[in-house]
């Protein structure tokens, strides 16, 4: 990069080229911070899903109005007497209609509803046996049924998990995009400076004496470019508006502490990007100009 400036002079100092790099690498830095936000925030959405359901249970008890309260409270002692369970009690009337009131409004009777008895149940650190559990159940009360979330739980895990990952994979691909599109940049410089180059060759410059002067040129212009789109992308994820990270992805797009540094990285491994491409690029051109 601290060349010898009066190889600059083999380069163009402004045009087509020069605004196309700067402005690709500023678009292309835009867009790998939206997909940086939304890969860190489908693993944060991923990692709460698996962390607050791993360690709770559902039993839901359906039994004769004169019953549910005797049988609840023989599954709350059934659930206190289970190894692996840390807590365990019934949900309020009010609370389930809380649950309810999204879906069937605010005047919902549930007095006059067969509505089953829910108790929430907290495991330990160590778990419990859930096969056990059920086997417990169905002899204190038969219509019990315990639901560990372990069926919904894992696809919503796995479908985060993968938006996580193509969030990564949509970062290789702008990567490589702008790669190509320097390579293609620096291919047209070069072809256009073709007489110039012809006449530094008869005057005893090597290859590598111009291709540093190009290598230099477009890495500056990418690392310009990305720093521009890098600090617009930012600020553009700063003022989405906040929400908590397990009301969806797009509602907790955005960095959360030291996420904020993960964006700066992006200058540096552009400028990387930027200088193999031109490098590669301009010493194969050079070798085909004669």
């Amino acid at each position: 990069m601290a060349g010898d400036a009066r190889a600059d002079r083999v380069v163009p100092p402004s045009g087509f080229t020069a605004q196309l790099t700067r402005f690709t690498a500023a678009a292309m830095a835009f867009l790998t911070v939206f997909a940086l936000a939304l890969s860190l925030a489908a693993g944060r959405l991923a990692d709460h899903w698996d962390e607050a359901l791993a360690r709770t249970a559902t039993v839901r008890l359906s039994a004769p109005e004169g019953q549910m309260a005797a049988q609840t409270e023989a599954i709350l002692e059934v659930l206190r007497t289970t190894p692996g369970v840390a807590a365990a009690r019934a949900i309020t009337d009010e609370e389930q209609r809380a649950l309810l009131e999204p879906w069937f409004g605010p005047d919902l009777p549930l007095d006059t509803l067969p509505l089953p008895r829910l108790i929430e149940v907290t495991e330990t650190e160590a778990g419990m046996d859930a096969e056990a559990l059920r086997f417990r159940l169905a002899g204190e009360a038969p219509g019990a049924v315990l639901d560990d979330h372990s069926r919904w739980r894992r696809p919503l895990v796995e479908a985060a998990g993968r938006l996580r990952l193509l969030g990564w994979l949509a970062i290789g691909l702008i990567g490589a995009a702008m790669a190509a599109m320097i390579a293609l940049s620096a291919h047209a410089a070069l072809a256009a400076n073709a007489r110039v180059i012809a006449v530094l060759r008869l005057v005893g410059a090597r290859d590598a004496f111009i291709a540093r002067a190009f290598v230099r040129r477009f890495t500056r212009r990418a690392l310009e470019g990305t720093a521009a789109g890098m600090a617009l992308g930012m600020l553009a994820v700063a003022l989405l508006p906040r929400a908590d990270a397990a009301a969806g992805v797009l509602a907790g797009l955005g960095f959360r502490g030291t996420d904020w540094l993960v964006p700066l990285l992006l200058p540096p491994i552009a400028a990387a990007v930027a200088f193999a491409a031109t490098r590669i690029t301009a010493m194969r051109v050079l070798k085909g100009i004669t």
